[in-house]
């Protein structure tokens, strides 16, 4: 079996194949097929050695996954050979809130991850994939579906009618535009590409706005929403964008807290916050009680996930510097079985 590793912080070009003997599966275990990977944010900054957590070893990258049961541990009784599954962010974390227990691993980023032929994970990490799905647009979903779920009908408990901003056009905010508009809310999104903001009213956008034109944008939000703000804002931007998405958020709102695209950091007046009873969360991505939930509102809406390229398995290099380079719309997803 044939898998990717990196050791974080030798960057894009530190990916090397290696052959992985395969072992006996516990009794909980499952070896699982692997079809498709798709590519987040946080697997380039595995790469680049600035994620949350060190390593010393290498691991193998990328938290999402979706593919085919091939054999299960004695005890297993979740799924069974031939079932189509993708596996959850937190292997730990089923449902509840989150706990330093929870989320004390995450594929990918301390322990390995799905880029690889096969995978063996616990039968609780896993859940069934709907006919609808395909393996690539199945494996957009544990990291930027859940994340963009938690963050606007969990976190911020959005009801139809409400307002979210999104910004930028990468797999989380396009994942979260819609989410947001099957469940009827108002989406506004943000790039500085008119094409992609075109693609974005293609999929619903009720406004667009192009963050290089107008580079406070947070003004043009409030303009849109008749000077009240947004009910949540997925801040993916990091200190670039923090001060705007506060701005941009109306009294009682939410900033959800996703990312770092310009770096952590960035000074927010507790001002901002008070006067507005406004509120920011970090969204970890969330549970597997979250993920079964996401492929169900996918299901039910009838809803697939946009996927801008896809590259083979060997090209998997390349697909990581498309995705550095920001050329995308949505999710890069890398094929295993090409």
């Amino acid at each position: 079996m044939k898998a990717y590793r990196i050791l974080p912080g030798k960057d894009i070009d530190g990916l090397y194949l290696k052959d992985i003997p395969e072992r006996p599966l516990a009794p909980h275990e499952v070896r699982v097929k692997v079809h498709a990977v798709s590519l987040n944010y946080r697997d380039l900054m595995v790469a680049k050695g600035n994620y949350l957590v060190k390593l010393d070893d290498p691991i193998i990258p990328c938290s999402d996954g979706a593919g085919q049961v091939v054999e299960v541990g004695s005890a297993v009784t979740q799924v069974k050979p031939g079932d189509r599954v993708t596996a959850s962010f937190f292997p730990y974390w089923r449902d509840g809130g989150p706990t330093s227990a929870k989320v004390r691993s995450a594929l990918g980023g301390d322990i390995d991850g799905m880029l690889a032929e096969e995978v063996t994970l616990h039968e609780d990490a896993l859940v069934k994939i709907p006919d609808q799905l395909g393996f690539i647009e199945a494996s957009t979903l544990p990291c930027a579906a859940v994340t963009a779920w938690n963050a606007i009908f969990v976190s911020a408990a959005t009801r139809p009618g409400d307002s979210v901003l999104l910004l930028g056009t990468g797999g989380v905010s396009v994942l979260g535009l819609q989410l947001a508009k099957a469940a009827g809310l108002r989406a506004i999104i943000t790039s500085s590409s008119d094409e992609k903001l075109a693609r974005a009213r293609a999929l619903g956008a009720d406004v667009t706005i192009n963050y290089t034109a107008a580079p406070e944008w947070h003004q043009e939000v409030l303009r849109h929403t008749n000077g009240e703000g947004v009910n949540v804002v997925l801040e993916v931007g990091g200190q670039g964008t923090i001060n705007r998405s506060v701005a941009s958020t109306g009294v009682g709102g939410s900033i959800a807290i996703i990312g770092g695209v310009s770096g952590f950091g960035g000074e927010v007046s507790p001002a901002t916050l008070l006067t507005g009873a406004k509120r920011m969360v970090g969204i970890f991505v969330g549970s597997r009680a979250m993920l079964e939930q996401v492929i169900r509102f996918i299901h039910g809406a009838g809803i697939t996930p946009v996927v801008d390229r896809v590259f083979p398995f060997s090209q998997a290099k390349d697909a990581y510097r498309y995705m550095e380079s920001g050329a995308h719309f949505g999710k890069v997803v890398i094929d295993v079985t090409k």
